[in-house]
């Protein structure tokens, strides 16, 4: 990322790799009842469908929290909680912590990257991410889904129990499901969230509207959330309902995009885009600021350590 002035101790690669796995945990604690709001609204449309019901049990971001504490009780608010902070230590460590080297390799260790530089880097670690964290994120959207049955049960146990189910009904391929539109996905947004971040802030501090500091990244990462969500609503909307769908129900990604575009209409990919829009937002928010304060505590904690006097 920009900002860091000259006299600074550059931050290396294992501070911004564990910085950002870090930071977005943190950001998942904060705002993950909005991401499972989110989940919930994308897959309301099928979930009418296939009971044949004319009735919408979810209505709004709030509505959608307060109809499932009311029904599921506070703790439903955090189903996949456990999957979704091991998602983001093994995939924001790579396509966060990786992106500035992976700039750097485009660049041949040259400070100036181009647009085009960026949208690689971006591209390269996103896809990347993905490779190591599919498994965790389709438990995730599988537990955030899931709704307790009338008898109490549920459609996993546990983490664990869900790793294995899936593995064991639905072959190691099914850890891997939706791959593909989780890899178109997180292209995006891994361009569109860190491309933007960096050139936001690299402008206000271009310009000298702010310092590098908490209030310029609070900008850059706000202005970051809204882009990214505008351009990844679709992409997301789609990965989710076919992550989380059961085995034969779609036959592929695109079959699921076309089932939604012939059964739902084009606002079917805009689905949970208020709470998409909160919790990238928040999540943007609370990640990017945690983020450039851990990088620079670490930085600053390593220089003493090796300069002590």
């Amino acid at each position: 990322m920009v900002g860091t002035k000259p006299k600074d101790m550059v931050p290396s690669a294992a501070v911004k790799f564990f910085g950002a796995g870090t930071a977005a945990c943190i950001a998942d604690l904060v705002t993950f009842p909005l991401d499972t709001a989110k989940v919930r609204l994308q897959i309301q449309g099928e979930a009418v469908k296939a009971e044949g019901a004319s009735t919408v049990k979810y209505r709004g971001v709030f509505g959608t929290i307060t109809t499932m504490v009311r029904t599921e009780g506070p703790r439903s608010l955090y189903n996949g909680l456990v999957a979704g902070l091991q998602r983001q230590m093994s995939f924001a460590s790579v396509r966060i912590g990786l992106y500035d080297s992976m700039k750097q390799f485009y660049t041949r260790g040259t400070e100036s990257a181009g647009i085009v530089t960026r949208l690689m880097a971006g591209c390269t670690t996103g896809a990347m991410a993905v490779a190591f964290a599919q498994p965790t994120d389709v438990v995730k959207v599988r537990f955030q889904a899931q709704v307790r049955l009338a008898d109490g049960g549920r459609r996993y146990n546990g983490t664990l129990d869900a790793y294995r189910t899936i593995a064991r009904d639905e072959g190691l391929r099914g850890l891997w499901k939706g791959c593909m539109p989780n890899i178109t996905r997180n292209a995006i947004v891994n361009c569109a969230e860190l491309v933007t971040y960096d050139m936001i802030k690299e402008l206000i501090l271009k310009y000298d509207l702010m310092t590098d500091n908490l209030p310029c990244h609070f900008t850059a990462a706000f202005g970051a959330g809204f882009c990214t969500t505008v351009v990844a609503s679709p992409v997301d909307v789609v990965k989710t309902r076919f992550m989380n769908s059961g085995a034969g129900q779609y036959s592929s990604a695109i079959n699921c995009a076309f089932t939604m575009l012939t059964n739902e209409g084009h606002s079917a990919f805009y689905k949970g885009f208020m709470p998409s829009f909160l919790r990238l937002g928040s999540w943007n928010i609370v990640m990017f600021v945690t983020y450039e304060q851990i990088k620079r505590g670490m930085t600053r904690a390593q220089q003493y350590w090796e300069s002590p006097f």
